[in-house]
């Protein structure tokens, strides 16, 4: 890049919050054009705060997606708002989520409120405009304005990218002028265990109910690189009881095998190579409670 070229670059963090499922990894997917992170319809699937890097003409924007914005119950859910508050700290720009609706939820006016005390620029996207009629969305931007003002609101579609390509405009328009921190072709810096314990992870949400999703946490044992051969993955599906364990292996193993191929087709597509991956199911009881257990599983 020429001098002329950084003088005019802008470059800076995004950090992605709102309440949870309202679209925060779909969108952070669909900008990167890459599954970056994993989507269910259940909430609070997004544990981590999660890097993913864009790269465009003029521009890098380092986006920080977070996990849902919740009063906490537990251990685990401190960690996972600190996260997201570590998030909005390092960002220049606080990107707040919310999905289109007639009225403003309490808690999205308390999250507005909290997000101004910060000092932080504030842009605003009302996600899932597809359910809204048309005739509702201006008076429910005209509400968000009085509420807080906002450098931009950006009515959007996640789902199908409708107006993405706007807010995808003020955000460059709003970053800071500076040189590139990571290499074009970087999408992020999290590593490929990283990657394949959230697509386990993702399966067991989808194919589990009730608490079953919430209690569970995967980790990666072992991961080796075999030249010419499979690569071996060796993954701990952790439960807190043991009757969950039963459940997740389900009758003759038949469970646990489904979630196991299914994984295993994403991850190869995800790595470009195949892999042979054995799943194993471990009991730590209240794991999300204890220091301890957060640590080992990676959430400290």
């Amino acid at each position: 890049m020429d001098v002329d070229g950084l003088h005019t670059f802008r470059t800076g963090y995004v950090a992605i919050v709102g309440r949870p499922n309202v679209g925060k990894s779909t969108l952070i997917n669909h900008l990167l054009q890459f599954k970056l992170a994993i989507t269910t319809p259940k909430p609070q699937t997004t544990r981590h705060r999660i890097m993913g890097i864009l790269t465009g003409d003029g521009y890098q924007i380092i986006f920080l997606d977070t996990p849902g914005l919740i009063d906490p119950d537990y251990r685990m859910q401190e960690v996972m708002m600190r996260a997201a508050q570590r998030a909005m700290a390092d960002a220049d720009i606080v990107l707040l989520i919310v999905e289109a609706s007639e009225t403003i939820s309490a808690r999205d006016e308390q999250i507005i409120k909290d997000l101004q005390q910060g000092g932080g620029k504030l842009i605003l996207a009302i996600n899932k405009i597809d359910l809204l009629e048309k005739a509702k969305l201006l008076p429910l931007m005209d509400a968000f304005q009085q509420l807080c003002r906002f450098v931009a609101i950006i009515p959007i579609c996640a789902r199908t990218g409708e107006n993405t390509d706007a807010l995808l405009s003020q955000l460059v328009e709003v970053l800071p002028v500076g040189a590139p921190f990571y290499n074009e072709d970087e999408v992020t810096q999290h590593p490929e265990r990283f990657f394949v314990s959230e697509l386990i992870r993702e399966k067991i949400f989808t194919h589990y109910g009730e608490e079953i999703p919430y209690s569970t946490a995967v980790v990666i044992d072992e991961f080796k690189e075999n030249k010419g051969r499979k690569d071996y993955i060796k993954a701990r599906i952790v439960v807190e009881k043991q009757s969950q364990k039963g459940i997740i292996i389900g009758k003759k193993g038949l469970a646990l095998r489904r979630v196991g191929q299914e994984a295993r087709a994403e991850i190869e597509q995800f790595l470009g190579r195949p892999v042979f991956l054995e799943l194993w199911v471990a009991v730590r009881e209240k794991w999300r409670k204890k220091d301890i257990h957060l640590r080992e599983f990676g959430y400290e």
